[in-house]
């Protein structure tokens, strides 16, 4: 008779993703005059590395990334933002990321649909690292 063992195997982490797609919110954002005055939309696409092991292992939010909790921080900053830039608001919600514990580092791409004449879309992307303590 062969017995199980008790505890799966070990396993390390390279690298565990959590996504948050097309986030859509309304923010002033620009530098002409009219964007100073006039809510546009902002699309926003996130990508948290943090090891998901534990949370998968215990089934518990709590050790877990609770997203829809950092999406509704995330929502409420850039709803209350008035840059002049998408990268200045990029960088802005990248720390608010990586203030979760969990997060060890974060792409965030930031669009601007129909900023420009003949695209879909115009925008950045920028990938945050925890600091080393």
């Amino acid at each position: 008779m062969h017995h199980l063992p008790r505890q799966g195997p070990k396993i390390t982490m390279d690298c565990d993703q959590i996504f948050i797609r097309d986030l859509q919110v309304s923010s002033i954002i620009g530098i002409q005059p009219w964007e100073r005055t006039t809510r546009q939309e902002v699309l926003i696409n996130l990508e948290l590395d943090t090891d998901i092991t534990q949370a998968g292992q215990s089934d518990r939010i709590e050790d877990a990334i609770d997203y829809k909790t950092l999406t509704k921080g995330i929502i409420a900053h850039v709803e209350s933002a008035t840059c002049h830039l998408v990268e200045t608001l990029a960088e802005q919600i990248g720390r608010l990321c990586l203030e979760h514990p969990r997060v060890a580092a974060v792409r965030v791409t930031l669009e601007k649909p129909g900023a420009l004449r003949f695209t879909r879309s115009v925008g950045v992307s920028i990938r945050r690292v925890r600091a080393q303590t």
